[in-house]
């Protein structure tokens, strides 16, 4: 029996998707879990797959349309089965036009698309006028003119783009052709100007859900922020050791660390790793930790599943696989969604310490800087150890300072006694 498929939700607060392509064409045969579409919602670009074995019976709509969530988007059967397909709805004019395949674009598209001011090459050196400027001349041309009450702008330059150089001087000397100048003020000189035009750029649906989320999580959700300093030289020491036995693509990295750690903490404390839904708070039994990955225009949160109950070297081969696809745009839809908690790391940028926004319903985020070599004083003595500063800003309607305290603090033992995540 041929079964519809609709468009599907990939986020809570996700309403419509971009059909950006079909990957499986009518008339193919397409298995249970087998890449059907390609979608573009406001965070990636998303491929889908079949719930349904069969044939490619039909596509409802076509490429680049505007779909809302749970309307058909096409219909998977047997081969020669007649069906009769679903009314598709409508494709809304607002929308991300740029992100239609330009042959789907009618010709008022075209014309009431966004036009961007391209950007002027930038300017590699700066050539002043013989009349507006100073002459070019080398250090010991000018030195030689000056001693000599030499009118350089009465010399002939010779020298790269018609630099006056010590030869030039000197032969202008033997000719007698240049006249004495007066004492006179030095000049004023005018750096040249070059003039930029301004330049509009048209948000991406991902940097206008990033402005959206985060505008809203920074006016209704009531932040507060706790900062920790952790002793690292025991995560460095056991990291350099472990990655002697792994080849270069499974080598750990700090952050692998880091998640491990978070997610075994959380488990003992159930309201950061929680959701707020309104009057109520909302306590995940599975520990998934998020983890936000740089991608063009924007912020992109993973979710790792289960992360609490799954070895160091598993957690940092299946985190690397979802940030390469993210990176790619290919994430699936298991890749994006679930999270419970939340972390962003900025320490490869050199970044001592930061505030990351709560991504709500999340009820807290965990902002990492970087782990760096500095004086530290143990003992009454000074000596060179590994530091890193992270912060957790959290919802005060979930938690409270001396909670979220007490997690920076547990979180410290795991950190600072690294063998643990291991046994």
């Amino acid at each position: 029996m041929a079964e519809t498929i609709n468009m599907p939700k990939l986020g809570f607060d996700m309403a419509e998707g971009v059909l950006v392509r079909w990957v499986r064409n009518e008339g193919e045969n397409i298995n249970k879990g087998d890449v059907l579409a390609e979608i573009e919602t406001d965070k990636a670009t998303v491929e889908v797959e079949s719930p349904a074995s069969g044939v490619v019976l039909q596509h409802i709509v076509d490429q680049g349309t505007i779909v809302p969530v749970g309307a058909p988007i096409a219909v998977v059967g047997q081969p020669g089965e007649k069906v009769e397909a679903p009314v598709a709805a409508p494709s809304k004019v607002e929308g991300d036009v740029l992100s239609l395949p330009k042959d789907q674009k009618s010709a008022e598209e075209e014309k009431s698309a966004p036009q961007t001011q391209p950007t002027p090459a930038p300017v590699s050196q700066t050539v002043p006028t013989p009349e507006a400027g100073p002459v070019k001349a080398s250090p010991l041309a000018r030195k030689i003119a000056r001693d000599q009450n030499i009118d350089l702008a009465r010399v002939q330059g010779t020298g790269p783009g018609g630099r006056v150089v010590k030869r030039d001087v000197e032969a202008a000397l033997s000719s007698g052709l240049t006249s004495k100048v007066e004492s006179r003020p030095s000049p004023v000189y005018a750096s040249q100007i070059t003039s930029y035009e301004d330049e509009t750029v048209q948000l991406t649906k991902l940097r206008q859900a990033i402005a959206r989320r985060m505008t809203e999580s920074k006016t209704s959700v009531p932040h507060f922020y706790v900062t920790h300093e952790y002793k690292m030289d025991a995560v460095m020491a056991l990291r350099k050791q472990i990655n002697e036995f792994l080849p270069d693509n499974e080598k750990l990295s700090v952050n692998d660390f880091i998640v491990k750690a978070v997610a075994l903490t959380l488990r003992q404390f159930p309201n950061l790793n929680a959701s707020f839904a309104g009057d109520k708070v909302i306590r995940h039994g599975a520990v998934n930790v998020g983890v936000a990955v740089a991608v063009e225009n924007g912020l992109l949160t993973v979710a790792h599943k289960d992360t609490d109950q799954k070895p160091l070297r598993q957690i940092s081969n299946e985190v690397k696989a979802m940030v390469a696809r993210a990176r790619e745009g290919k994430v699936k839809p298991d890749d994006i969604e679930g999270s419970t908690f939340s972390i962003s790391n900025l320490g490869m940028y050199d970044v001592e310490n930061f505030i990351a926004i709560v991504n709500p319903p999340e009820t807290a985020i965990l902002a990492v800087g970087s782990a760096k070599e500095v004086p530290v004083v143990e003992n009454g003595e000074v000596k060179v150890g590994w530091r890193m500063k992270a912060t957790i800003s959290v919802d005060h309607r979930a938690s409270d300072g001396a909670e979220a305290a007490q997690f920076m603090q547990k979180l410290a033992e795991f950190l600072e006694n690294p063998v643990r995540m291991l046994v």
